[in-house]
């Protein structure tokens, strides 16, 4: 039983309308002083809604029931209220400036003042103190475009930390990461736990990261709370029990079994190279050779800074890089795609992994987007089919379970994993030959994922060859037929995966030679 003095929030009985839609239903959370709390549940369950309730984007009186934060009752009106108090909230899409620098990014808004003047030394030092306190050993003069998305994040917890932040809430702050960065990132929020009393919120699907690291769970489904559970050593978490409070169903398998039917070749790529698009004389894909067959799921496992997305985003239209060169095969024919509309009228489709800069029209409605990439087909003299427009469209949101009362709705107005099932949504459309699928499932809950699986499994026995780029290596031993791995723009290996594990996959992923043969 908490007492008084060891709670530093609760949240009592939060309902949170938009228009007719009940985003949150009597919703309760207690964290203690000292805590990691985690909260999970689908996209679209309410837990980033909930978090933006706490820290002020939905100001008092949008909402009803009782935020009592560090013993007193609270009424944020903007999030400037939450911070004055020491509540930071860090969200998924990280809301720093590429071309400012680390500085200026951590004191925008909220800068060291000097006589009426921005305090540029006293701002350096400061921030110097703050990276140093997260481990990161940068030059507070870089600009953020030059740092990886793992500092960036750490930018953001630096950058929180110079406002005396006693609650850190991170929404899915390791989502975007690999391995390495995700533990460094945790392993830092615990230390600071420990070393500077600080409590954190967490929102993750990253079930094995929330065994890890948290002391509690919170699960929300369809806005309403489920279930909480403490964790110690004593009492491990339960993944399964956890999964079936999160979609209301029990998944017996993480990953659904597939007997795949491999036919005829239907994709090669034979000796790609691609330069860097600033520094020509750099390769960023050498000599880059793979294949894929009818019917095949195919992995290709590196690190960040490998080269999987660069040479998938060269292949599909020449849309990253210059001087490109090499050949393609489809159906054992030498093609070409110089653009975009030549990939796709050729059968390929590419799901990117950033959603907003290239997968959507964030304005337009979930029906726009899903049939944006087939309009062709769609189309008659050049008239669109609006009402085969409409079923597809719908078709997709019950088999993908977009959370949305309907496709009209902006799809700007979804969950970042509910925009990542449109995305995928608009390709599936296009039937594709050949489906290119770069981090398909990141940001998206458990059992969105075992979903989407089952969707490339399908896509697969009607006769598409898929390649999936994933940082998630059970995810390419669970769902694929052979993976290939690429370290420094080199690919190292092909391996069966099912007779392959997660260390020979690293093994291959830092190593420098290429592979002997193509298969």
């Amino acid at each position: 039983m908490s007492t008084e003095q060891d709670v530093i929030l609760q949240m009592r009985h939060i309902v949170k309308r938009f228009g007719p839609v009940t985003a949150l239903d009597d919703v309760n959370i207690t964290v203690k002083r000292g805590q990691i709390f985690s909260v999970c549940g689908e996209n679209g369950a309410g837990k980033s809604t909930l978090m933006n309730v706490l820290s002020g984007v939905y100001p008092y009186g949008s909402y009803e029931g009782e935020v009592v934060y560090d013993g007193q009752t609270c009424q944020f009106n903007t999030i400037r209220d939450s911070e004055a108090k020491g509540i930071v909230i860090i969200h998924q899409e990280l809301a720093l400036v590429p071309y400012m620098s680390i500085t200026d990014n951590i004191f925008l808004g909220n800068p060291i003042t000097k006589e009426a003047a921005i305090d540029d030394t006293a701002q350096r030092k400061v921030a110097s103190e703050a990276l140093q306190a997260v481990g990161l050993d940068e030059n507070p003069d870089t600009l953020i475009a030059n740092i990886g998305v793992g500092k960036q994040q750490l930018v953001e917890i630096a950058k929180a930390l110079t406002k005396n932040v006693k609650l850190l809430i991170l929404d899915e702050p390791t989502a975007a990461l690999n391995d390495e960065d995700s533990a460094h990132l945790l392993g830092l929020i615990d230390d600071l736990r420990r070393n500077k009393g600080i409590t954190a919120i967490i929102i993750s699907h990253k079930l094995n990261e929330i065994a890890e690291s948290a002391d509690a769970v919170q699960v929300i489904r369809d806005g309403k709370t489920i279930s909480h559970v403490d964790i110690d050593k004593e009492h491990p978490l339960d993944q399964d029990l956890l999964i079936r409070d999160m979609v209301g169903r029990p998944l017996t398998n993480r990953y659904p079994e597939h007997e795949s039917s491999i036919g005829e070749e239907v994709f090669r790529v034979e000796n790609w190279r691609v330069h860097h698009p600033l520094d020509v004389e750099r390769l960023v894909a050498k000599d880059v050779c793979l294949n894929m067959r009818a019917g095949e799921i195919v992995g290709l496992a590196g690190l960040i800074g490998a080269g999987r997305t660069e040479t998938a985003m060269s292949i599909f239209g020449h849309q990253y890089g210059v001087k490109a060169s090499g050949h393609l095969y489809m159906g054992g024919q030498e093609v070409s795609f110089p653009t975009v509309r030549s990939a796709i009228d050729h059968g390929v489709a590419y799901a990117t992994e950033d959603r907003k800069t290239y997968g959507l029209n964030l304005i337009k409605s979930i029906r726009e987007n899903t049939s944006l990439a087939s309009l062709k087909a769609m189309s008659h003299a050049g008239v669109i089919d609006r009402e085969r427009e409409a079923r597809v469209s719908e078709d997709y949101r019950k088999q993908l379970r977009i959370k949305t009362p309907s496709i009209e709705v902006p799809t700007g107005n979804l969950s970042g994993g509910n925009q990542q099932k449109v995305v995928l949504a608009k390709w599936m459309a296009t039937n594709p030959k050949l489906l290119i699928l770069d981090e398909p499932t990141r940001g998206i809950d458990v059992g969105a994922k075992y979903d989407i699986y089952e969707i490339i499994d399908q896509l697969a026995d009607k006769g598409s060859a898929v390649l999936v780029i994933s940082s998630e290596l059970p995810e390419l031993l669970g769902i694929c037929d052979r993976i290939y791995t690429m370290s420094q723009g080199i690919i190292t290996a092909c391996l069966d995966a099912k007779r392959t594990n997660q260390e020979e996959l690293m093994r291959f992923m830092t190593s420098k030679e290429p592979m002997q043969q193509a298969v």
